[in-house]
């Protein structure tokens, strides 16, 4: 006798098992720019001027390059959510 297939087997069979779930090209290439922007963000590492409204700072290219990504993830990902 051959056991019963349940609902979670049978969507693993159509998508390719386990990873089929996890990796998708879309999250690929997301991860793929995330490394790349990554990297451009740490072979940034001189002082630069960065002027924010009125006051103007002396830091590391690197942490504004940083801080500008991470503010634009949240909001990528707080439009997302409200999309959704």
């Amino acid at each position: 006798m051959s056991p019963k297939k349940t609902a979670s087997d049978s969507a693993r069979g159509r998508r390719g098992g386990r990873w089929g779930d996890v990796v998708t090209p879309a999250r690929v290439v997301v991860g793929v720019l995330a490394v790349l922007g990554l990297v451009f963000i740490f072979e940034n590492t001189r002082n630069t001027k960065i002027r924010l409204l009125i006051p103007e700072v002396t830091m590391p290219l690197w942490m504004a390059l940083l801080g500008t990504g991470v503010i634009g993830a949240l909001c990528g990902v707080y439009f997302m959510r409200r999309r959704g």
